[in-house]
């Protein structure tokens, strides 16, 4: 048995060209351990979109991704159609006192607001949104399909 410490953050050589091998241990192990679908997520299937509406991947999610909040809303927190409309949507989830910010030493996405969309067949399934910081990121709130409830998305979301 050999172990070896791989520097992950920033990647080192050495964890880029072990990672896919690193991941399909890891999904292996989720599958045989935790009972994970085959089908959950994978990081193929997360985009991290700006939260801007002149970013033209939230234009065209927008209406995706309200449509599933309202969902979410309505079967885990009970709330009321006129509760969770795109206005409130908006509002909530998309207005953020953050500017977006492109530091030459930060992150290639910069910092700023985000929504980290988990797509399956070309379907939104869930989203976290999330500040990416300089020394942190910031999980604001996450929504899911209720239909999907069985991927745990929430605990996936947070271990990503």
């Amino acid at each position: 048995l050999k172990v070896r410490v791989v520097r992950s953050s920033p990647p080192s050589s050495q964890f880029k060209a072990t990672f896919q091998e690193s991941y399909q241990v890891y999904k292996r192990y989720q599958m045989v351990i935790h009972k994970d679908p085959p089908d959950k997520p994978t990081i193929n299937q997360v985009r991290l979109v700006p939260v801007s509406f002149e970013d033209p991947q939230f234009k065209s999610s927008f209406s995706q991704s309200a449509t599933l909040f309202a969902k979410y809303q309505m079967s885990v927190h009970k709330d009321t159609p006129s509760d969770c409309g795109e206005d409130e949507f908006t509002r909530f989830l998309c207005d953020s006192p953050l500017e977006a910010e492109h530091a030459p030493n930060g992150p290639e996405c910069g910092y700023g607001s985000f929504h980290q969309q988990y797509w399956l067949d070309g379907k939104i399934i869930a989203v976290g949104v999330i500040d990416i910081l300089p020394y942190c990121v910031s999980s604001v709130y996450l929504y899911y399909d209720p239909d999907f409830s069985f991927l745990s998305l929430g605990v996936y979301s947070a271990l990503r």
